[in-house]
This record gives C-alpha cells, sequence and structure tokens, in this order.
C-alpha cells in the first residue's frame, strides 16, 4: 500500500455541491459514512467495474469485491494500485484507520483493514461506501 500522488480533479466545495446530492457530498467530499446494510451496492454480484461517483474513474472490479457481510460493498484491492490514495485517520480515539480516497479527486471512500481474516488473496477489506460508486456491469478493458 503505497500513497499515491496528489489529485488531478481540484473543483472548489460549491462546485462539488452542484454536482452532488447533498448525501453524496456528505460522504465524498466530508468525509461522512453512509448507514451500513442501506448501500445500493452492498449485495451486487454482477460482474462490470465501480467508477467514482465524483469524477468517474474506475476504482474497483467486481473481480476483487467479496461479501464480507459488514454492511458495506468490500474489495480486497483497488482496479490498479494508482487508482486510490490512502491517508491515516485518526479520527476514532484508540483506532486509528487507513482511509481510502479516489486517486484522481481526493473524494472520500472509505476504509481499508487488514489482518481480519477474510479468505481474499490480499487479506485486505477495503469497505466503501456504495454512494461513492457507480456499478457499470461493462466489463473492464
Amino acid at each position: 500500500m503505497t500513497t499515491n500522488p496528489i489529485p488531478r480533479v481540484l473543483k472548489t466545495p460549491d462546485e462539488w455541491r452542484a454536482q452532488l446530492s447533498a448525501a453524496e457530498f456528505h460522504v465524498l467530499r466530508e468525509g461522512g459514512t453512509e448507514a451500513p446494510f442501506r448501500g445500493e451496492y452492498t449485495d451486487t454480484t454482477s460482474a462490470g467495474t465501480y467508477a467514482c461517483k465524483a469524477c468517474g474513474a474506475v476504482l474497483f472490479t467486481s473481480e476483487q469485491k467479496f461479501s464480507s457481510h459488514c454492511g458495506w460493498p468490500s474489495f480486497y484491492a483497488p482496479a490498479a494500485d494508482d487508482r486510490v490514495r490512502y491517508l491515516t485517520d485518526d479520527s476514532l480515539p484508540g483506532a486509528p484507520r487507513v482511509e481510502v480516497r479516489c486517486a484522481n479527486c481526493d473524494s472520500h471512500l472509505g476504509h481499508v483493514f487488514t489482518g481480519e481474516g477474510y479468505p481474499t488473496p490480499t487479506d485486505e477489506r477495503y469497505c466503501i461506501n456504495s454512494i461513492c460508486l457507480v456499478h457499470d456491469e461493462t466489463p473492464a478493458e
């Protein structure tokens, strides 16, 4: 896991507000979290890609998606190493986490957790808010 370069899409908060719904803005731009088991893609199993709702960059694929039963879509890796960036999140006292952001537009996506024992190739769980994603059933090229 490496920290990726500075995002390429830069907009003002007002520009983001004009593009996103209030709920999308809260999660993507303010680091909020949608309620568990309510997101559109929590249980989605169809093939395809998952792109950033804010900028359209492909972030994850259905090949890396797995059922973690945690209440949010889970992936064991991004579509490519340069698709996401990582920040230290110390917002919960005594529970440091690794925040996952879109490398293209710096939108908050969720968090990545390691060592939870899921039977995946990476032993990582990218816990991503559905509201941050757009699923396209067309396979990635």
